[in-house]
Parts: structure tokens; C-alpha cells; sequence
């Protein structure tokens, strides 16, 4: 069989991947700076940020089983599909009936409710895709992440240039192509298990009979019960609880009160930037370090770059911090991905990728409108500092966890 033949599967899965990322890049620049437009209010960034995060909560466990049952394939093509109407009703609602505050929050949460099923079953297809294509899952969990923040690296920039040129409300059109290339994409993907994963009836997975609410029990109990994989995914959703606003909210703030949509741009794709060289070495780090060296250098280097970032310097040294911070937490996901594929059945990958990151969506809401409030109340400064401080406990509370070292195991 011809090589570029064995490796479409790869090739049209990290095309997706990267068209996915791309078009969330966008609209996670758009958004925020629509709001700040209209309403001036980071409580209101705060506001839509939160609300926009709580639907992908309630609705991930489900979005595992559902890709279990029906096949990563066609949950991913679901989701980026139902993602590209979400970002089409910007423009169209503004054009009919005129986008206020009130429409803003509908669209944004119907985005995000959609959204994360696409990047789960994606992460679901890996395993697939690399048998299919007889490359390494190890490598291709580094090169998946990797581009999928190449994706997050270009949007911010496209975002940028969209609203100084043609306005935030039409910038959605494209995102919405992007969505629909990442839609095709994996409509074209021919490999095993895509469709719907075989189930053997004697499986550990199904013994616990065949109902939802059991299957997700069960996803909840394997995570739970995996010590190692149930502490470092703890300390994960807590760093992305503390963390998250500073994108959704903080820097969208300070920049659109100072009018520079570009520096936005360039500082949130610095960050995504950084996590793409991240994600890229972890196949090679892996090969050379243990799991938990691994851990241990991304926390570490994730503290050493984030609180010079918070002091706000000036625009070169921000986009040098963000680099850094971006590429000390790069190698994070295509390690949680390996964890999974490694310590949980494939028949239930699926619901725990979901339900792990169902829980990274916990605290976020909450953050973000606490966040909101306090800039509106101190200064934006402040509010960073007190972030980063944050992160830097739990960062040390996190490398003090015996559990998180069975990672190697």
C-alpha cells in the first residue's frame, strides 16, 4: 500500500485537528472582545466566559458514552458541524433581528455545549488512527496536541486581524468554514473501531450491566479508582480552575482597555505557540525521560514563566513569558492522553477522556466570574498577581502528592 494512502488516517485526523483548533482560536479572541465592546464590563467577559463553560459540564459524561456507543467518527463530525451553525448565528442574528448582550450568551453557550464532543472524539480516534497508519501512539499524542495548539497559535493572530479589518460580528464566518474542513475531514477517515468500538460481552468494562447511568458510573470508578491518574487529574482541574481566566477574562480586559486587539492576539498565540513545541517534544521527551520527570519539569516551568507574565510587562516580554508558559505545559495533554490510553480499556477511553475533562470545566465558571468582579473592584494587576500566587501553591501542592509519582507505573 502506497504511504500516503496508510497514512490518511493521520493525515485527515490532524487536518481536522488543526482546522478545529484554529476556528476555536477565533472565536476565543471574538468573543470576549465583542462583549468588552458592547458592554465595557469584565464582569460581563467574566459572565459569559462562566456561563459558556458550565454546558460542556453537565454534558461531556454523556458525550463519553455516546462516543463508546456510536463511534468517535461520528460524535466528531456531530460536533464540529452543530459548532459552525453555533458560529454562523453571530452574524446572522446580528444582521436580523441585531446581536445584544442577551444573544451574545445564548450563541456562546450553545458553542460550547457542542464544542468539546469534537475534541474528545478526536482524542478517541488517536489510538485508531496510529494502528491504521502504523505510527506510534506515544509520538502521535505529542504531534495531535501539538497541532491542535498550532491551531490555538494561528487563530488568535486570525482573530486579531479579522476585528481590526472587517469587524468582530463577520469574523465568524471564518471559523465557521474552518469547522465545516474539520467536519469533512474526518468524514473521509476510514479506520477501525471509528465507527462504532466492538463490545465483548465478557469485558470488566460491561459487566456492570448496560444502562447509562451505569456505563457512567463505571467511567467515573475506573478513573477513581487508578490512584495515580485520579491525583493528577485532580491537580489539573484545579490548575485549570486557578488558570483559565487569565485568558478568558484578564488579558482580554487589558488589552481591549487599551484598544490592541493585535497584542491580544500575538500574546494568546505566543502562549499557544509555546505549547505547540511543548506538545511536539513529548514523544521525544517520553522516549527519554520517566512520566513523572515529565510532570515535574511542565509544573515547574509553568511557575518559573507565569508570574513574570503577571507583572504585565511590556508587550515583547509578555509574548517571551507566554512562549515559555505555553511551552512548560505543552507536553500536560499528550501526557494525560497516554495515561488513559495505557491504564484504561479502549471499550471505556471514551468516557473517561470525557468525564477527565468534565472536570477540568468545574471550576472555571466560578473563577471566571470571581475574576470578572475583582478586576472590576482592583486593579487588573492585582488580580493577576493573586492568579499567579494561586498557581504557584497549587503547583507545590501538586508535586507534594505521593500518588502522582505511579504515574510511572
Amino acid at each position: 500500500m502506497p504511504n500516503i494512502v496508510r497514512k490518511s488516517s493521520v493525515l485527515l485526523l490532524e487536518t481536522a485537528n488543526v482546522a478545529s483548533g484554529a476556528g476555536n482560536g477565533i472565536v476565543m479572541v471574538v468573543i470576549p472582545w465583542l462583549v468588552l465592546e458592547s458592554t465595557g464590563s469584565a464582569l460581563a467577559a467574566g459572565a459569559v466566559a462562566a456561563l459558556s463553560s458550565l454546558p460542556a459540564l453537565l454534558v461531556l459524561p454523556l458525550i463519553g458514552q455516546a462516543i463508546d456507543r456510536f463511534g468517535s467518527r461520528r460524535i466528531s463530525i456531530l460536533s464540529d458541524l452543530a459548532s459552525m451553525i453555533s458560529v454562523i448565528g453571530f452574524p446572522l442574528v446580528a444582521a436580523f433581528v441585531g446581536l445584544s448582550f442577551g444573544w451574545i450568551v445564548a450563541l456562546a453557550i450553545l458553542g460550547a455545549a457542542v464544542d468539546p464532543a469534537g475534541y474528545t472524539a478526536r482524542k478517541a480516534l488517536i489510538e485508531d488512527a496510529a494502528v491504521s497508519s502504523r505510527v506510534s501512539t506515544d509520538s502521535l499524542n505529542g504531534v495531535h496536541e501539538g497541532l491542535f495548539a498550532t491551531g490555538w497559535t494561528v487563530g488568535p493572530i486570525i482573530g486579531a486581524i479579522l476585528i481590526a479589518s472587517i469587524g468582530p460580528v463577520a469574523a465568524f464566518w471564518i471559523p465557521a468554514a474552518l469547522f465545516l474542513v474539520a467536519a469533512l475531514c474526518i468524514a473521509l477517515m476510514r479506520v477501525g473501531g471509528a465507527i462504532r468500538p466492538s463490545h465483548d460481552s465478557n469485558s470488566a468494562v460491561h459487566k456492570n450491566g448496560t444502562s447509562g447511568l451505569r456505563q457512567l458510573l463505571l467511567g467515573i470508578t475506573l478513573l477513581w479508582n487508578d490512584k495515580a491518574l485520579r491525583g493528577l487529574t485532580i491537580a489539573v482541574m484545579v490548575l485549570a480552575g486557578v488558570y483559565l481566566p487569565t485568558e478568558a477574562v484578564v488579558l482580554p480586559f487589558y488589552f481591549e482597555a487599551r484598544n490592541e486587539p493585535a497584542s491580544l492576539g500575538l500574546v494568546i498565540s505566543a502562549l499557544a505557540g509555546g505549547s505547540v513545541v511543548g506538545a511536539f517534544a513529548y514523544g521525544w521527551l517520553s522516549r527519554r525521560m520517566s512520566r513523572y520527570s515529565i510532570l515535574r519539569m511542565a509544573l515547574i516551568g509553568t511557575v518559573v514563566s507565569m508570574v513574570p507574565l503577571a507583572l504585565l510587562p511590556p508587550l515583547p516580554f509578555m509574548i517571551l513569558a507566554g512562549a515559555l508558559l505555553g511551552l512548560s505545559w505543552g507536553p500536560m495533554t499528550p501526557l494525560l492522553n497516554t495515561l488513559v490510553q495505557v491504564r484504561v480499556p479502549k471499550e471505556a477511553q471514551g468516557r473517561v477522556f470525557s468525564i477527565q475533562l468534565s472536570t477540568f470545566y468545574v471550576f472555571p465558571p466560578i473563577a471566571m466570574l470571581l475574576t470578572g468582579a475583582a478586576i472590576e473592584r482592583w486593579d487588573v494587576r492585582a488580580v493577576y498577581l493573586s492568579i499567579a500566587a494561586l498557581v504557584v501553591v497549587t503547583v507545590l501542592a501538586t508535586l507534594s502528592l505521593k500518588s502522582i509519582r505511579g504515574i510511572n507505573a
